[in-house]
């Protein structure tokens, strides 16, 4: 049975379709057949996904299985309008046979399938289901990517109660990009003292990779 990985986020523009791209070199170098989709991308408009044809690009250079396909069958659902799902849709609801549909199309290609989200883990996606509903649903495991800079701390322990709270089994990993000089002084102090695990996308990616292939 293909492995679920899900990559979601304390919010937008944190990083996730760079960890994707990390998520996939990593895996894939260890011999296993990686795969990739994001169910849902928003601002997107005349068909470029800029993070659905990324995400594209790097999986043909690592799984010839997906050397065929389009973005489309990465991208299953697309709305022109940058906003929250919920918003592009106009509340329309989700299509979950839409994304289940693209789903085992792809894990027929692949021993693990890394999942995109589209912001944090509360953005709605329609009336009823958001990100983290999502994840439940498709029962995967969780990386949730955290940043650096002032805020973290709330914003990651937020994240993660939350995903505590649905039982849903998971990994943190901190994208620091320019704020490490920061994240050292002001924040990583109160990870480190109360026993947090911080593991940082930039050097950590073979425990992170470790961690999640085992849960």
């Amino acid at each position: 049975m293909t492995k679920r990985i899900f990559v979601t986020a304390t919010n937008t523009d944190i990083g996730k379709t760079y960890t994707c791209k990390l998520l996939i070199e990593n895996l894939s170098k260890r011999g296993l057949s990686v795969g990739i989709i994001k169910p849902l991308e928003t601002g997107v408009k005349d068909g470029n996904c800029p993070d659905g044809l990324e995400l594209l690009n790097i999986i043909k250079k690592y799984n010839k299985n997906f050397e065929a396909l389009h973005v489309e069958d990465i991208v299953p659902i697309t709305y022109s309008f940058p906003a929250a799902p919920f918003v592009a849709s106009k509340a329309k609801k989700l299509d979950l046979k839409k994304i289940d549909s693209a789903i085992e199309k792809l894990e027929k290609l692949c021993d693990v399938l890394i999942i995109e989200g589209a912001g944090g883990l509360y953005v709605p996606l329609d009336k009823e289901y958001m990100i983290i509903d999502l994840i439940a649903y498709l029962k995967a495991k969780t990386l949730l990517v955290t940043h650096c800079s002032l805020g973290c701390i709330n914003d990651t322990l937020l994240s993660k109660k939350a995903l505590e709270d649905e039982n849903i089994q998971h990994v943190v990993a901190f994208n620091c990009k320019e704020n490490y000089d920061s994240f050292f002084r002001v924040s990583e102090p109160y990870f480190l003292q109360t026993n947090f695990e911080v593991l940082k996308v930039q050097n950590d990616m073979d425990k992170i990779c470790d961690v999640l292939y085992n849960l």
